[in-house]
């Protein structure tokens, strides 16, 4: 794509005419708005609504036979949109599969990993010659590494994973800090890795707040160099930037699918398990997870499944996943190294507009190889900027303490939308429009 700079609206609309994703725009139903907060929530294409109305339709006419009869059939659904979900992860298809909830999905995982942690340390006591090792019956698993600028979610799941197994979260989940309030530094990993027994390293791959993208292949490379597994967080950046999780060797993954890939609030989630763990009891089994060869003999002893698909818990929620089937349908055709590339561009001329309005600040790395979907403006009115922006019909979201979250998505935003986001930014601070609203906010939007 032309990296011209644009310094102008005939600028931009110069780089529209060029853009090769321009026409993707036509597959969405859009509000009047500038939308910009597809990195929360992505609008609906009419490649969702048309395979969720296919399913709707399959529900009306086949009834219960829908699990069979289907196209496909709902009973293999889950591995079907696995297998369509695999390229944009970088991971074999039987190591992807849909279901449950992203947190749902943080439980299971790092709850299994937890025990098959604890488990290898039990072995390797009994297989020791030394009576402390011999002393210890019940061996616990390391710390689970995580960060201090995480999704509360995460951090949520993981301490209820320690309190279930009778360890302390305060002192088994370890933050590396970030040295700015807006970034992680990998050294700081590493070097945690270095201080701490830790059998977990669990880290976002893009940052919600500030939309910093780490260095998966680094973070995973440190994590096994230190006996640790790597699993992530791939919330903020599936959809928007290629993965390659097989090719790094990364542990597991878990995802939401409502962000950059639009399959609706919601949407079922998705996980990754390498095949180095298959056979790996899931902490959180359920009938879904089931060798589905035999799934209907209903047998009471689990019988996982020989893939990722052993992850699942309970039946997937047909119309939360159908979306997805069609949302795909749009990724595949734009391409993921193409959309990544458009992605980058309007990220470009955001940050160059906001780097031109000295009222505000980007919290976002300038490096595209450090850079997710969305763009950081900072100010210390935030809060009040993003309303008095709704007021004028741009559509964004605020986080504590300080930042607007602006996200031009590529498959629907123009260079044009992202030069009228910085007009709008530079008009209500200029003409102070945001005094109008109540500075008192919980950051929910």
């Amino acid at each position: 794509m032309d990296d011209a700079p644009v310094d102008s609206l005939a600028a931009a609309r110069e780089r529209d005419r060029e853009d090769p994703l321009a026409s993707f725009g036509e597959r969405f139903h859009l509000p009047e708005e500038l939308y910009m907060d597809g990195n929360s929530l992505g609008p609906i294409s009419t490649d969702a609504e048309r395979t969720l109305d296919r399913v709707v339709e399959e529900w009306r006419e086949r009834g219960i036979e829908g699990w069979t009869d289907a196209d496909p059939p709902w009973f293999g659904y889950a591995e079907h949109l696995g297998d369509r979900l695999a390229p944009l992860v970088g991971a074999h298809e039987d190591e992807v599969v849909v279901g449950n909830s992203t947190t749902v999905n943080i439980h299971t995982l790092i709850g299994t990993f937890l025990d098959s942690e604890a488990a290898a340390s039990d072995s390797e006591a009994a297989a020791s010659d030394s009576e402390a090792a011999a002393s210890d019956s019940e061996a616990a698993p390391g710390a689970v590494l995580v960060n201090d600028l995480d999704f509360p979610t995460d951090h949520y799941a993981v301490r209820a994973q320690f309190r279930q197994r009778g360890l302390d979260p305060d002192e088994h989940l370890i933050a590396v800090e970030s040295r700015d309030g807006r970034t992680i530094e990998e050294d700081d990993i590493e070097a945690a890795l270095e201080s701490h027994d830790v059998s977990i390293v669990f880290m976002p791959s893009v940052l919600y707040r500030s939309g910093q993208l780490l260095d998966v292949e680094r973070i995973t490379r440190a994590a096994h160099d230190h006996d640790a597994l790597a699993g992530f967080d791939l919330a903020h950046s599936v959809g928007v930037v290629p993965h390659d999780l097989s090719g790094l060797g990364v542990d597991f993954a878990v995802w939401c699918h409502y962000k950059y890939l639009n399959a609706g609030p919601g949407a079922v989630a998705g996980l990754y398990v390498n095949r180095e763990h298959f056979g790996t009891p899931p902490a959180l089994a359920g009938w879904w997870g089931h060798d589905k060869a035999t799934q209907f003999e209903m047998r009471h002893e689990f019988t996982p499944a020989d893939t990722a698909g052993a992850w699942q818990i309970g039946t997937p929620p047909l119309l939360a996943a159908a979306p997805l089937d069609g949302a795909l349908d749009v990724v595949e055709d734009a391409g993921i190294c193409a959309i990544r590339e458009k992605s980058l561009a309007l990220t470009d001329v955001l940050v160059d507009v906001v780097d031109s309005l000295p009222e505000y600040a980007v919290g976002t790395p300038r490096g595209h190889e450090r850079r997710g979907g969305h763009v950081a403006v900072e100010h210390p009115e935030g809060y009040r900027i993003v309303q008095a922006l709704g007021d004028r019909g741009v559509v964004v979201d605020f986080r504590p303490p300080n930042v607007v979250r602006v996200c031009p998505s590529p498959l629907y935003t123009s260079f044009e939308d992202v030069w009228r986001v910085g007009e709008h930014l530079e008009s209500v601070v200029a003409d102070r429009e945001y005094e109008r609203f109540d500075p008192r906010g919980d950051g929910v939007t």
